[in-house]
């Protein structure tokens, strides 16, 4: 009976293992088969316009402190526990330096919104994307296989903005974002552990976020110009990287 239950264990650990890959595929071919997503302009064209002691977008600015402030401790948490992390330092410290970066380059882009400034939004969070992925997958596949991508994965994500950049074509970069998400909780689901509620919440967050900015003006007109969609999306999406950090403390606690 145990060799049984051992068989039909592996048989669905390895299913869902080619489902992941025929997914992954399935995203690139459609990634392909779509034509070019240029930028709408019409993005930057944010519902709260209020300006605070000479700062124009003043809360949209603002409210990407988060990032810093969930960003330093996270990086001062990877360096101390480096020895407790298991050979995952680098991609954590990537991640936790990308989202503290992008507490400047989204304040940058906020304060002058247009494409040459979003620019500098994006590169950091492409690195996050692609970091906390490679953590991830040293973590519960293989150490030294995520270890090995997390380089190319790095790499991957910057040529995402560079190319939207450079041929006004977001398909890279929402390839990078929402695949990177996919992925995740496909690879939670694949394999479980203890600390997988952090992660799941984290991308509960990140996807209300995402809501908060597509209904951005909806939001401002529903809380009477008090706070705009896209300032929630900063304090919802800043919210992830904290359980991150609250993920590492509690795994690292009895090291």
């Amino acid at each position: 009976m145990q060799r049984v239950f051992t068989v039909s264990r592996d048989y669905i650990k390895l299913t869902s293992k080619v489902l992941l890959v025929m997914i992954a595929l399935m995203m690139i071919l459609g990634w392909w088969m779509h034509g070019p997503i240029p930028q709408d302009l019409l993005y930057h064209g944010f519902a709260d316009q209020r300006k605070l002691l000479g700062i124009a977008h003043a809360v949209d600015v603002l409210s990407n402190s988060l990032f810093f402030v969930v960003g330093i401790p996270g990086i001062y948490l990877t360096l101390s526990r480096r020895r407790q992390l298991n050979g995952l330092t680098n991609p954590y410290l990537a991640f936790f330096i990308a989202v503290t970066l992008t507490a400047f380059g989204s304040a940058y882009y906020h304060y002058t919104p247009n494409n040459a400034t979003l620019v500098w939004d994006r590169l950091p969070m492409s690195v996050g994307f692609m970091s906390i992925l490679a953590a991830i997958i040293a973590e519960r596949v293989n150490l030294k296989l995520g270890l090995q991508l997390f380089p190319w994965s790095v790499a991957a994500g910057l040529c995402s903005v560079f190319y939207w950049q450079w041929q006004d074509d977001l398909r890279p970069y929402f390839l990078v974002q929402f695949g990177t998400l996919l992925a995740l909780a496909l690879l939670l689901l694949i394999y479980r552990q203890p600390d997988s509620h952090y992660l799941w919440l984290g991308i509960a967050c990140y996807v209300i976020a995402k809501v908060f900015e597509v209904y951005d003006p909806q939001v401002y007109l529903f809380t009477s110009s008090w706070v705009s969609g896209h300032t929630l999306k900063h304090l919802s999406a800043g919210v992830t990287p904290l359980l991150i950090v609250m993920k590492i403390v509690d795994e690292t606690r009895y090291r």
